[in-house]
């Protein structure tokens, strides 16, 4: 069975939304867009996502995605080659027609039980990036095996979170941390 597990980039208030550019998403008024990119990427990244065996995207993340990587820097191939050619699936219900990113599919509905099929598969790890709306749904259906936070010494004072605001308790143990030299904490947690 294979793991789903959660990669984002927070600031210490909790906030996910727009950290790698000023215009990824203003929705909400955000105007602090961008503020990971100082802290840049930790190491073990560019490993977390070569291992990957297919992504599990938002349509918002998608869409940015699906814009940016199939034309990526020649710098940044090492992140950029295993984004173009490993399986992408998305789940939307607003998108339509064919997803033109290559390895690109539609998840079909209910998004619990298929992302459960998912999971059944073979192959490496499922890597969610970013996709606020989308991370709500698969905690408050238990299905995420891991958290892998990077936690940026920032505030930003208010934004899109990853976690639901939806009282309910979901213990966590902590399997792994570490400290970069920009003072920004990786922590990975998988439920208690």
């Amino acid at each position: 069975m294979r793991k789903l597990i959660v990669n984002e980039f927070l600031t210490l208030d909790g906030v996910a939304q727009a950290g790698g550019g000023p215009d990824e998403d203003t929705s909400g008024g955000f105007q602090h867009g961008g503020w990971h990119m100082q802290y840049g990427a930790p190491d073990g990244m560019e490993k977390l996502i070569a291992e990957a065996g297919g992504f599990v995207l938002g349509r918002r993340t998608y869409e940015l995605f699906a814009g940016y990587w199939p034309n990526a820097p020649e710098e940044t191939q090492a992140f950029a080659e295993p984004m173009n050619t490993k399986p992408k699936h998305v789940a939307s219900r607003t998108l339509t027609g064919s997803l033109e990113w290559q390895n690109s599919t539609m998840l079909p509905e209910p998004l619990d039980e298929a992302i459960a099929a998912l999971k059944e598969g073979d192959g490496g790890y499922l890597l969610v990036i970013g996709s606020t709306v989308l991370v709500h749904s698969l905690i408050q259906h238990g299905l995420v095996d891991e958290f892998r936070l990077m936690i940026d010494p920032v505030l930003v004072g208010g934004g899109k979170k990853i976690f639901p605001d939806d009282g309910a308790l979901r213990p966590l143990r902590l399997v792994a941390h570490e400290v970069t030299t920009t003072g920004t904490i990786i922590a990975t947690y998988a439920p208690a």
